[in-house]
């Protein structure tokens, strides 16, 4: 099976940061993309997504170090299932992208030059599907090697100004 999300797009919030038992970075934020298209009346339109997306280990601490609410990203992941009780009991339930590559895309007016980093701790997800999450429920890392980000060639992305919303 093959399990691979690649979006590009703002965040919809600024990064939340929580640490694991053994130290282990978990950020959490959103994204929003959009796409234009013609209806079957001609008439222009726009969908917007609004997607959370979670970041692992030495990426989550660069990314809540150098994102904030409006920036430009192109995130490659895995799309995720999570579940849970909520306090009125009730099972609740959500799709998240959990972020493998993360590229920070500056804008003509931002003077950051456009920088890859990949997550490369491994995070194991519980294999059964309606498990429920926490806070803590994150694994820890199989290995203890330190990451390091790396600088790697952007691919040519043919998107327009307009196509990003904000």
């Amino acid at each position: 099976m093959y399990n691979k999300v690649i979006l590009a797009g703002n965040l919809t919030r600024d990064i939340e940061v929580r640490y694991t038992q053994g130290g282990g970075a978990i950020a959490n934020t959103a994204i929003a993309t959009s796409r234009k298209f013609k209806s079957q009346t001609g008439e222009q339109k726009e969908e917007v997504m609004f997607i959370d997306i979670t970041f692992f280990g030495r990426t989550a601490e660069i990314a809540n170090q150098y994102l904030k609410k409006g920036s430009k990203v192109l995130v490659e992941g895995r799309l995720t299932f999570q579940q849970w009780v909520a306090q009125d009991g009730s099972k609740r339930s959500k799709h998240t992208i959990a972020v493998e590559n993360l590229q920070m895309l500056g804008g003509r007016d931002e003077a950051s030059v456009a920088h890859n980093y990949a997550s490369t701790d491994e995070y194991s997800q519980p294999s059964v599907p309606s498990q429920n999450y926490s806070s803590n429920s994150y694994a820890e890392p199989k290995h203890n090697a330190p990451t390091q980000p790396y600088k790697q060639e952007i691919p040519e992305i043919d998107i327009s100004e307009d196509e990003i919303p904000f």
